[in-house]
């Protein structure tokens, strides 16, 4: 047998994954959420005046001028693309 997907074995991850997010959900401050999402809030707004100043930067650039991973800043540049901030 050996080969392909243990089900027992991937559903047992996959319990154990939920369990895991209910412990970091019960430890979540609200407070410590306003300031991540004020936090990101000032991050996208550097983004699109970084944006403004040069021009259309593919992500490698911004990441380079906002000090950012190159995942980063293609997840910033697709999310304000999609909310229509760019």
């Amino acid at each position: 047998m050996g080969e392909g997907v243990d089900p027992t074995q991937m559903c047992q991850r996959l319990v154990e994954k939920v369990a895991q997010s209910r412990q970091l959900m019960a430890m979540t401050d609200p407070d410590l959420l306003v300031l991540f999402e004020d936090w990101f809030e000032e991050l996208e707004e550097e983004i699109v005046s970084l944006l403004r100043t040069h021009g259309p930067l593919d992500p490698a650039e911004l990441a380079e001028k906002a000090g950012l991973s190159m995942r980063g800043a293609t997840f910033l540049l697709s999310k304000l693309k999609r909310e229509g901030k760019l």
